[in-house]
C-alpha cells in the first residue's frame, strides 16, 4: 500500500494492470451477463485505452466500495488511495488519516465536501469565503446551494492576505450556527498568498466551524503542505481537497480529498451518487508506479529549484524595463510583475500584452488590468482576477510549478522581453501621436 521508493519500468505497469483486468468478470473466458452494466465496449480501441479495466470504481451507494464483479477494479481504486495518502505523508501532511481520488476536478469535489456538510450543518446557509479572483471556487458553493461571503483581503505591502478580523466579525453578526464553513485557499495567484491556515484552524475551532481547504496545486509545495499540517494540529481542518493534473501531471479529471477524520472522509465518499469512472485512478496509479517516491520528491525539489531560478531571473528582467518584482515571499508558486510603465492607455497596452505572449505560444502567464469588473452568479467582483477591489497597480503573473524546466522559463523571459519592447515602442508613438495632435489643437485656437 505504499509508493515504491523506485518507479516500474513501463512493461512491468502493463503486466501488473492486466493482472489487475483478468480479474474483473467482463473479462472473464466463460462470463454470462444478463445486467445492464456489464462491462461490455464496442471498440477494441477504447478497451485497450483503458487496460479492460471497464467497470469503474465503487458500487451506487459509496464510491470507496468493493465491487464482487470488478475486483480487479476494486483493487485497483484502493491501491490508488493508499499510495496517494503515502505521498500526501510524504509532501508534508504528516498526520492525514484519510483519503480517496474522486473522478471530478477540484470545484464539484469541493462542492460534494459541502454537500456532505449540510447533513451536519442542516441550519446553516453561509459559507465564510477569503477572497480569491477563481470561479470554480466561487460556483462550487453556489453550485453547493450556500451563499457565499466574501471576506476581501487585506494589503500588506505587495501582499493580500486573510482579514482575520473580519473573519471573526462576520461569524458573530451571522452566528457560528448559520454558518457551514470556511473555505480557506492554499495555492493561488501573486500578489495573494496563502490564508492563513494556523490562525483559520484556531477561529474554527473556537467557533465549532468545520474548515475546508482548497489546496488545489499545493501538494507540489512543501509551504503548503506545511500550512495544513500545522493548522490541523493547532485548530480545526475537516478536509482539503487537491487537484490530480496540477500535482501529478496527469490529464484534467480528478481530485483527491483527504483529511484527518477517518469517518467524515468516508461520508464523503459514501455522499457521491453512483459508480465513478475508473480513468483519473487509473492515470495517477501508473504515474506514480513509473515515478516511484524518489522520482516524485525529485520532481518536488526541480520544482523548487526553478521558482528561485524564475524569481531571480523575472527581477532582472523587470529591472531592466523598470518594473519590478512584487515582493510576494509567502507565496511559494506564482510570482508577479509590475507593469506600470506601459504608456497612458496602459491598460489597453496590458491586454495587448497578453494576447501578444499567448500568440507566441507562452501558456499559462496571465496580465492582469487595474479595475476590470466581472459577474459571477449574480455577484459583481471588482478588479476581478487580482483579488482585490483596488490592486495599486497592473501587473504579470507567471508560476514556477511541478515539472518546470530550465528551458521553459528562459524561452519565456526571452519572449516576455521581446513583448514589452514592442509595447512599448507602440506606446511611445501614441504617445507622439498625442502630442502632434494637441499641438495643432493649440495652433488651431491661436489661429481662432
Amino acid at each position: 500500500g505504499k509508493c515504491p521508493e523506485d518507479g516500474w519500468d513501463e512493461s512491468t505497469i502493463e503486466l501488473f494492470l492486466h493482472e489487475l483486468a483478468i480479474m474483473d468478470s467482463n473479462n472473464f473466458l466463460d462470463n454470462c451477463g444478463v445486467g445492464e452494466r456489464e462491462g461490455r465496449v464496442a471498440s477494441g480501441l477504447v478497451a485497450r485505452r483503458h487496460y479492460r479495466l471497464i467497470h469503474g470504481i465503487g458500487r451506487s451507494g459509496d464510491i470507496a466500495a468493493v465491487q464482487p464483479k470488478a475486483a480487479g477494479s476494486s483493487l485497483l481504486n484502493k491501491l490508488t488511495n493508499s499510495l496517494v495518502l503515502d505521498i500526501i505523508k510524504l509532501a508534508g501532511v504528516r498526520t492525514v488519516t484519510n483519503c480517496f481520488v474522486v473522478p471530478m476536478a477540484t470545484g464539484m469535489s469541493l462542492t460534494l465536501c459541502f454537500l456532505t456538510l449540510r447533513h451536519k450543518r442542516p441550519k446553516a446557509k453561509y459559507i465564510l469565503w477569503p477572497r480569491i479572483d477563481q470561479k470554480s471556487c466561487f460556483k462550487s458553493m453556489i453550485t453547493a446551494g450556500f451563499e457565499p461571503v466574501v471576506i476581501e483581503n487585506v494589503l500588506e505591502g505587495d501582499e493580500l492576505r486573510t482579514d482575520l478580523e473580519a473573519v471573526e466579525a462576520k461569524i458573530r453578526a451571522l452566528g457560528a450556527e448559520n454558518i457551514l464553513c470556511v473555505h480557506s485557499t492554499t495555492s493561488c495567484f501573486a500578489p495573494r498568498v496563502p490564508d492563513r491556515l494556523e490562525e483559520l484552524a484556531v477561529i474554527c475551532a473556537n467557533y465549532d466551524i468545520p474548515h475546508i481547504v482548497n489546496n488545489a496545486y499545493g501538494v507540489q509545495s512543501s509551504k503548503c503542505m506545511h500550512l495544513i499540517q500545522q493548522g490541523a494540529r493547532v485548530g480545526r481542518i475537516d478536509a482539503f481537497v487537491q487537484s490530480l493534473d496540477k500535482n501529478f501531471m496527469v490529464p484534467v479529471g480528478g481530485a483527491i480529498i483527504a483529511g484527518f477524520d477517518e469517518s467524515f472522509i468516508q461520508e464523503i465518499s459514501k455522499m457521491y451518487p453512483g459508480k465513478a469512472s475508473a480513468s483519473p485512478s487509473l492515470d495517477v496509479l501508473i504515474t506514480l508506479l513509473s515515478l516511484g517516491a524518489s522520482g516524485y520528491k525529485q520532481l518536488l525539489k526541480e520544482r523548487k529549484e526553478m521558482f528561485s531560478y524564475l524569481s531571480s531571473e523575472l527581477k532582472k528582467l523587470a529591472d531592466n524595463h523598470n518594473e519590478r518584482l512584487l515582493d510576494t515571499t509567502h507565496n511559494p508558486i506564482s510570482l508577479a510583475m509590475s507593469l506600470k510603465n506601459l504608456g497612458e492607455n496602459s491598460g489597453a497596452a496590458v491586454t495587448q500584452l497578453g494576447s501578444m505572449l499567448f500568440t507566441r505560444q507562452v501558456s499559462g502567464a496571465r496580465v492582469v488590468p487595474c479595475g476590470s469588473v466581472q459577474t459571477v452568479n449574480n455577484y459583481t467582483f471588482k478588479g476581478f482576477m487580482s483579488h482585490s477591489n483596488d490592486y495599486p497597480c497592473a501587473y504579470l503573473n507567471a508560476a514556477s510549478a511541478i515539472g518546470i524546466k530550465k528551458q521553459d522559463v528562459d524561452v519565456f523571459l526571452k519572449r516576455l522581453d521581446k513583448c514589452l519592447k514592442t509595447c512599448r515602442k507602440e506606446a511611445k508613438k501614441e504617445e507622439h501621436v498625442n502630442e502632434i495632435r494637441d499641438a495643432n489643437s493649440d495652433t488651431e485656437q491661436l489661429e481662432d
